[in-house]
């Protein structure tokens, strides 16, 4: 009976994902078959069969149960949580199997364990579906372009929506009514209202205003203490004769000390709600206090010079290679990336195992899409299809799907290579296997 027709969708949307520089989609069939085999079957159900057109670009993916298929979004939310657990008890058993393989001294064992790490790894929760109720994953082996392996394979089929806060509005308390006055017969003549006793208005004291009190003289000693004497109040009208009298003590004082060489500050005592006199100006000093003032010689300041920076040296341009890998700046601010069309000779600093040789490698780009063609020291060809893009960051990314077919049956691994513009927008390219073995890669304009 045939099997139902989950997704189908090209290979260029998606990011192959693998281990032992070998892609889990190139052996996605033995990888289902190995896992049956080791009596792995609720593992093996969760895997989506899939089937490559003619061309090589589009897979279908099939049911490996019977069953009515509900997509991941449509299922109900129950089922789903079932789902999610099967799945995470599911992935344990390949995460306990695939370590074991690792672990093993056989090169193809280790090579097993290396897709089965990367092998359940999916685009999203689009691509998951329930047949029968149990969960089945569409175009595993595969990631988003421009992303990596998520930790969390499950991560995003764990997200919840976050309930909306219920809001408990509490009805306000009625206010409570004023009880109403009984009037009876016998109050019938009295008036509602109790009038209130009339308030007597108290003016407040009216202030006083401090008067100066002259100031006592001091006792003598030998005489005898006189009777206490009421002291006498003065109004306001003593205060312009205490001035005057102030005043006329010291003028003279004042003109007999002004020939004086240093005078000496003489106290005025001050007194409540006294104005002070009005001071004149001071006169011009006498020859002889001239005389007597300090003097020094006098300096001349050099006037402060400002520094100049001395001018910026010229920036010195080197000249670009003919046939270098240009970034241009105008292309990668609209996202184009017409500079890489053509022909290249790739330099990266591997030698082959073998012959001990640099390999010849040549990538043909056009539009974002072509081929890369290695020919190895002892003359054996690989081929292997290329795709390039353009990241936000203004970084040149050109990978392959999976690694490289060979003349002799073998494979070969396709690294993924990262180029930005460097001095006069040339690209600065790096080659990476793995993620510790970054190795420099030089781009050259060919016509063949």
């Amino acid at each position: 009976m045939a099997k139902t027709l989950l997704r189908s969708g090209d290979l260029d949307d998606f990011q192959a994902v693998g281990g032992g520089g070998q892609a889990v989609f190139d052996s996605a069939l033995q990888i289902r078959e190995a896992l049956r085999l080791r009596k792995q079957q609720a593992l093996v159900d969760c895997l989506a069969i899939p089937q490559v057109n003619d061309e090589g670009d589009r897979v279908d993916w099939y049911s490996p149960v019977e069953g009515r298929a509900v997509s991941w979004k449509a299922a109900e939310e129950e089922a789903r949580f079932r789902a999610l657990r099967y799945l995470d008890s599911t992935l344990d058993s390949a995460a306990a199997l695939s370590r074991k393989c690792i672990q093993s001294p056989k090169t193809a064992q280790q090579l097993f364990g290396s897709l089965l790490e990367k092998a359940l790894q999916f685009p999203g929760e689009n691509h998951v579906f329930l047949v029968d109720g149990k969960p089945v994953i569409t175009f595993w082996g595969f990631v988003n372009l421009n992303e990596s392996a998520r930790d969390d394979v499950l991560e995003c089929l764990r997200k919840e929506d976050i309930p909306e806060p219920i809001v408990i509005i509490e009805p306000e308390p009625e206010p409570e009514e004023e009880p109403v006055p009984v009037v009876s017969f016998d109050s019938a003549d009295e008036p509602l209202l109790t009038p209130v006793p009339p308030v007597k208005f108290t003016p407040p004291p009216e202030p006083v205003e401090p008067l100066a009190e002259p100031v006592a003289p001091a006792p003598v000693p030998t005489a005898p203490e006189p009777a206490p004497v009421k002291r006498r109040r003065y109004g306001l009208w003593a205060i312009p004769i205490a001035a005057a009298a102030i005043a006329a003590v010291a003028v003279p004082l004042i003109l007999n000390q002004q020939d004086r060489p240093a005078p000496a500050p003489v106290p005025v005592a001050q007194t409540t709600a006294v104005e002070p006199a009005p001071v004149e100006p001071p006169a011009v000093p006498s020859p002889v206090l001239a005389a007597q003032l300090p003097l020094h010689q006098a300096e001349v300041v050099a006037p402060k010079v400002e520094k100049v920076d001395a001018p910026p040296k010229p920036v010195i341009i080197g000249a670009i290679p003919k046939d270098a890998l240009v970034m241009d700046a105008l292309q990668i601010k609209t996202g184009s990336t017409r500079f890489l069309n053509g022909t290249w000779r790739v330099l990266m600093d591997v030698k082959d195992q073998v012959s001990g040789k640099a390999p010849t490698i040549r990538f043909q780009i056009q539009n974002n899409k072509g081929t890369a063609r290695i020919i190895q020291g002892n003359n054996i060809s690989c081929r292997a299809d290329l795709f390039s893009g353009l990241h936000e960051t203004g970084v040149l990314m050109i990978k392959s799907r999976s690694t490289a077919r060979c003349s002799d049956g073998t494979r070969y691994p396709m690294p993924e290579i990262a180029c930005k513009a460097g001095n006069n927008d040339v690209a600065e390219c790096s080659a990476q296997f793995d993620a510790n073995t970054p190795v420099s890669v030089t781009f050259r304009k060919t016509g063949a």
